[in-house]
């Protein structure tokens, strides 16, 4: 693939990951996503539905690449869009932390406004006991903060400059943990809803059916590394 079709492709994955953000900017501009019966409830469902399909979006690349050799492209998509998961899945955690825990985002932008910047951290300071209880209290909140702090290691490690730093075997391993991040993504998402609410059950047939992928390639390759041993021996 030359560099210019690479650089078209690139800023058409960029359009199309900003395409659901900007949608929701909008509808907050318009007023219409005021005039819902639970804006805050709305927000935190589309970026949390965002972060998960566009996470599951980059654990498909390996398998589509590995049964076509003419999908081999798409590898070099795979960090551009994880950033993305990572990015909607903060804007997911920031809903919570600055719209449903009570923040109060208005007399903070007035304060900035004053030149008083330590605001930020006098509110977020009289919302935190909140914070801290929730936490305690409710699993889901747990096991989602623990899928974002995996997706933030993921993030802070994409730089090339940082894997040749860290090594590619460790760079690896580590960064399979985004197959842990999707798991415990898809427990936030079931544990989240109500008792009966059947709707994560998409998403959770897609990671099954990708890692099921994983260790299917997996297996394939260690049986021909073992062929191949054999083959040698005799």
């Amino acid at each position: 693939m030359s560099k210019r079709i690479l650089f078209t492709v690139k800023a058409l994955a960029h359009v199309l990951c900003l395409v659901p953000f900007f949608w929701l900017l909008q509808r907050y501009r318009s007023g219409a996503l005021g005039l819902e019966p639970d804006p805050i409830n709305s927000i935190t469902h589309f970026t949390g539905d965002w972060a998960l399909w566009i996470l599951l979006a980059t654990l498909a690349i390996t398998p589509l690449r590995r049964i076509s050799t003419h999908l081999s492209w798409l590898v070099r998509l795979r960090r551009l869009i994880g950033l993305y998961a990572f990015f909607y899945a903060s804007l997911h955690l920031a809903t919570y932390l600055f719209l449903f825990s009570g923040y109060d985002v208005a007399a903070v932008v007035q304060g900035i406004r004053e030149g008083r910047l330590s605001i930020i951290f006098e509110k977020g300071l009289e919302v935190w006991p909140f914070i801290w209880d929730d936490i305690l209290k409710r699993k889901f909140v747990q096991v989602g903060f623990f899928a974002w702090l995996l997706l933030l290691a993921l993030a802070v490690t994409s730089p090339a400059a940082i894997m040749r730093a860290m090594g590619g075997k460790r760079w690896q391993r580590l960064h399979r943990l985004i197959y842990v991040a999707a798991a415990a993504a898809v427990v936030h998402y079931w544990w989240m809803v109500k008792a009966g609410v059947l709707t994560p059950w998409k998403v959770t047939l897609l990671l099954v059916v990708l890692l099921t992928a994983r260790i299917a390639f997996a297996l394939r390759r260690d049986l021909s590394r073992a062929k191949q041993e054999r083959r040698f021996a005799d």
